[in-house]
């Protein structure tokens, strides 16, 4: 999703307790029309010497929400914005772990942190106890605003997470009402709706074909909503929820609509909207024929669900990030299950790799997100020591909307270069969204 700017005269916002301005001016606001051909990459680091971090969500004006771990080998909250990191998990809500999954224009962030309260059902709702790390205490959605984390209601239940918010404060995600569900085979996890918050009060959204739970996964600055309904499930460390997805949803005044699927049930990886953009289109996962593979789509109103394909030589694929122009970023994944991140632009799948300098310390493993100026952040690997770090990809500035300098790659043909991802780094990678099951069995 693209976050567009508010206001056409210049802004500046100023949070003292972070030392940090933001500061944006009309021509921020004016759009590259044409494809940006090349990437510098910006290495953005971790916590205090930690070897960890992974970015969910980077916003037009450069701020980006993940998050990262320092030393002790736990998760915290995070934001980087030019060069520098903001650690929210420190206090946090009191727990050891926390993720920031969203941040918008104002500097508020979203997403899931545990507390320093014992879950009653002995729950691993967040599933940090399932990514292998130090874990305790509930764990309840949040927003982050003037240097405060707060936690947001719930249904009823101990538990919930928020996954995105818009430019006008609303927030989506899911959470657990105090209804036990006996069919679940995660016995401990209690009936969980997807929500909307507005204005500090959360309200259920309704799912579709009976499915009994859902999540909400995207929003917009129209108050367009996106995610998946279906059955509870044991937890997914891909997509950090127990669910099984077999509904992509639209959530828009007051109706939903099941986008369709690109043949599949829905029973193997599952079908899911991750995100949308300003205008609409939708972007997410889907089970093809016979539910073996899956792949990226795009869905709009008028032409339905669009299969994105994978890049030369893979099998599966999914989208994540759309900005407002329609471009689509994610990740392509070969037999083996080892990830790469691509580009989506004007019906073209590219590899990313091939658009940043050829002697880069880093491979892109997946692109999360991406603006409307084009900037792209995402996970990938240090060459030279197999840590997982979260990335920036920048176009440059003399080849920006320049036709010409074609990348060497695009989709179909040319060199698609790869990396085969080693155990650890598989190890790693099941530790964040969009990594586990997308990297194959242990």
């Amino acid at each position: 999703m693209k976050v567009s700017m508010l206001r056409a005269k210049s802004f500046c916002i100023v949070h003292v307790g972070l030392a940090l301005a933001v500061c944006a001016g009309p021509g921020w606001a004016q759009e590259q029309k044409s494809k940006p051909a090349r990437y510098t990459v910006t290495d953005l680091g971790t916590l205090d010497g930690g070897t960890y971090s992974e970015p969910y969500f980077i916003t037009h004006i450069g701020l980006v929400s993940g998050t990262a771990s320092p030393p002790d080998g736990t998760q915290h909250a995070v934001l980087w914005f030019r060069g520098l990191n903001f650690d929210l998990g420190n206090p946090g809500l009191g727990g050891p772990n926390s993720i920031a999954f969203s941040t918008n224009d104002w500097i508020q962030a979203i997403g899931e942190a545990e507390t320093s309260t014992s879950d009653p059902n002995s729950e691993d709702f967040c599933g940090f106890k399932a990514l292998g790390l130090p874990s305790s205490g509930t764990c309840l959605p949040f927003l982050w605003q003037n240097g405060v984390m707060s936690p947001l209601a719930t249904l009823g239940g101990p538990n919930g997470a928020a996954n995105m918010i818009n430019n006008q404060g609303e927030v989506v995600g899911f959470a657990e009402t105090a209804i036990k569900d006996p069919k679940c085979p995660a016995p401990q996890v209690l009936h969980f709706e997807p929500v909307i918050w507005e204005k500090g009060k959360v309200q259920k959204l309704p799912t579709i074909h009976d499915d009994p739970d859902g999540a909400a996964f995207g929003i917009n600055d129209n108050g367009q909503v996106v995610g998946a309904s279906g059955d509870c499930a044991t937890f997914n460390t891909n997509t950090l929820v127990n669910l099984q997805p077999l509904h992509a949803l639209l959530w828009q005044k007051g109706t939903v609509t099941d986008l369709g699927s690109l043949g599949g049930t829905g029973q193997g990886m599952g079908i899911l909207a991750f995100n949308l953009n300003n205008k609409g289109q939708v972007i997410g996962f889907s089970d093809i024929k016979d539910d073996k593979y899956f792949h990226a789509f795009l869905w709009s109103k008028g032409t339905g669900m669009k299969d994105l394909g994978t890049l030369s030589g893979d099998v599966r694929s999914v989208a994540i990030g759309i900005n407002d122009r329609g471009d689509v970023t994610g990740l392509s994944l070969d037999m083996d299950f080892n990830p790469t991140a691509f580009l989506w632009h004007n019906g073209v799948l590219t590899n990313l790799n091939t658009l940043i300098p050829a002697k880069s310390p880093l491979f892109l493993l997946q692109a999360c997100s991406i603006n409307s100026r084009g900037e792209i952040v995402g996970l990938a690997v240090q060459t030279s020591t197999g840590d997982l770090h979260a990335y920036l990809a920048t176009p440059t500035q003399s080849e920006a909307g320049s036709e010409s300098a074609a990348p060497a790659e695009q989709g179909g043909g040319g060199e698609n270069p790869k990396v085969t991802v080693p155990e650890n780094v598989r190890a790693q990678m099941r530790s964040g969204r969009f990594g586990a099951r997308l990297m194959g069995p242990k």
